[in-house]
């Protein structure tokens, strides 16, 4: 459960510090505008999504077990973190989070990090499909320029209030918005190491503030961005509440888990490292227990982000500690730039995001899974995207682990 910032400092040298230097300020760029949509996209302020990035990411990089985890907010926790706004508000949000941070933590001292492993693949996969589809619909409204109330959490609703919008669709906005899309996916496969995301939003944010002035930014819809972080404060924490959100602080714990030590797998493969699991659960539970009381959201390690800091060179833990310090200097000294930010090019941003989540090149081997897994897989989307995340989690998680024993029954 050691940190592996306490391994790698004792060999610390200059040019392994230049390295981690260039890969943190690269992957600040990349978080400070992705972090901002997946704060409006969740329905929270858009300074929540830079707190979270900057108090979270600070710590999972200090405390984790792996040697070049980025963590901060993540498109995972969306569709958790926008149904428990709409019910409970900002408040229950934090303690359904502080709560997630304490499982966490019990989970990494109690050494649970290897149970990952029973989570049977489909169901990851399929949660993952589940969210990825949810957060490409939920963009459509700032992706179009659709003028109107906010909408609603479940799905089926939310499709009803998007075409009762319909006639409220922005031609500059959906241009910009679209061009964004097919501009980042472009230049990704010309240029795969450039990091497209951040150019093209800025880019297109700066035509929309020259020329299109009815395509809305950050600041025109939310305010000024704050420029620093609040001072922590406490939520208030009611025993009713405790019980209410309960099962959405155990999709949070699951969700930050699963996510976390999936991506220092990755991270493992590509660099040929080893982490260690149950310190990065600490670290998670440590994370999602400061963030909140920064008006931060649920934290957990980001997979694009950790492979965007490994491809730029980092290699120790200091590469995530600079990534969270550059887009704190970024809130402070150039917090008006950030709110320039046009809503459809993050729209746009969050869209290439979920395509990526959905992992299409891995769809070919899907539909050559085994029946029973292929079912399971499409099961558990189905829930997420139709029911709850919390029962397709539960649900298709037991399923699955019925379906190994009884094929190891069959086997046998």
């Amino acid at each position: 459960m050691k940190p592996k910032i306490l391994t790698t400092l004792p060999r610390y040298g200059w040019h392994q510090a230049r390295a981690d230097v260039l890969a943190g300020v690269t992957v600040a760029l990349v978080a400070l505008p992705l972090s901002i949509a997946i704060a409006i996209a969740s329905g929270a302020p858009p300074a929540a999504g830079l707190v979270t990035a900057i108090v979270g990411g600070f710590l999972i990089s200090f405390l984790g077990g792996s040697r070049v985890q980025i963590g901060g907010p993540t498109g995972a926790f969306i569709v958790v973190v926008y149904g428990v706004i709409q019910e409970h508000g900002f408040d229950g949000l934090a303690v359904a989070t502080l709560m997630a941070g304490a499982i966490l933590l019990v989970a990494g001292l109690l050494r649970a990090g290897r149970l990952i492993r029973h989570v049977p693949e489909p169901v990851i996969e399929g949660f993952t499909i589940g969210i990825a589809i949810v957060i490409a619909v939920s963009q459509i409204k700032d992706l179009a320029g659709m003028r109107g109330e906010g909408l609603p959490a479940d799905f089926l609703p939310k499709l009803e209030a998007l075409w009762a919008l319909r006639g409220s669709i922005d031609v500059a906005a959906s241009t910009v918005g679209v061009s964004s899309i097919a501009v980042i996916l472009l230049l990704r496969q010309l240029v795969p190491k450039v990091p497209w995301l951040v150019v093209v939003v800025i880019g297109a944010s700066v035509v929309a503030a020259l020329a299109l002035p009815s395509v809305e930014n950050v600041t025109s819809r939310y305010g000024a961005l704050p420029d620093g972080l609040p001072v922590p404060v406490m939520p208030d924490v009611e025993a009713e509440m405790l019980i209410a959100l309960l099962p959405t602080a155990l999709t949070i714990a699951f969700l930050a888990g699963i996510e976390s030590l999936l991506s220092a797998i990755v991270a493992d493969r590509m660099m040929g490292g080893a982490h260690r699991s149950n310190a990065e659960l600490i670290a998670q539970g440590a994370a999602n227990i400061a963030s909140p009381l920064f008006g931060g959201l649920p934290a957990t390690g980001a997979i694009a982000r950790t492979a965007t800091n490994v491809n730029a060179g980092g290699r120790t833990p200091v590469a995530g500690l600079v990534h969270a310090l550059v887009i704190l200097l970024a809130l402070l000294l150039a917090a008006p730039l950030a709110g320039k930010l046009a809503l459809p090019a993050l729209a746009g941003l969050l869209v290439v995001t979920a395509w990526t989540m959905s992992e299409p090149h891995r769809w070919r081997a899907r539909l050559q899974l085994p029946r029973a897994d292929l079912a399971l897989l499409v099961l558990t989307a189905f829930l997420t995207v139709l029911a709850d995340l919390t029962i397709a989690i539960a649900l298709g998680t037991v399923l699955g682990l019925v379906l190994r024993f009884l094929q190891g029954r069959i086997s046998a």
